[in-house]
C-alpha cells in the first residue's frame, strides 16, 4: 500500500509543474466593461512575459471610450456597443501600462509585475 501511495506522490510531483506551466502559458484573462464611469475595472494586474487577455464589453453609448488604445503595444481596438471584444498580448516589461480611449480622456492602468 505504501508503494502505491509513494508512486502516486511521485506522479503528482511531475504533473503539478506541468499544470503550472500550462497555466502560465495560457496567461491571465481580465473581464472589463465600459460604462458611463469609464473602464471597469480601471486597474488590473498581470505578469511580465505571460499572455494577457482583456475581454471588454462596452455597455453604453454615453462615453467616448468606443475603442481601447494601448500605445505601448500598438493596440487600437474598436469596442462595438454590447459586444465582447477580445484583446490579447504579452506584456514585455514590468511597471505600469496605460490603456485609454481614442481621445485619451478615459483611461486605466495595467500593473505588470
Amino acid at each position: 500500500m505504501r508503494s502505491a501511495f509513494a508512486a502516486a506522490l511521485l506522479i503528482a510531483s511531475f504533473a503539478l509543474p506541468a499544470r503550472a506551466a500550462e497555466a502560465a502559458k495560457a496567461g491571465k484573462t481580465v473581464q472589463m466593461t465600459v460604462t458611463e464611469d469609464g473602464y471597469v475595472p480601471d486597474k488590473a494586474e498581470a505578469r511580465k512575459g505571460e499572455p494577457l487577455t482583456l475581454v471588454i464589453t462596452r455597455k453604453t453609448d454615453r462615453t467616448c471610450a468606443t475603442e481601447l488604445v494601448i500605445k505601448e503595444y500598438g493596440i487600437n481596438q474598436k469596442l462595438p456597443l454590447g459586444q465582447a471584444v477580445t484583446v490579447r498580448f504579452t506584456p514585455t516589461r514590468s511597471g505600469q501600462v496605460k490603456y485609454a480611449c481614442g481621445m485619451d480622456m478615459i483611461s486605466g492602468t495595467l500593473v505588470i509585475q
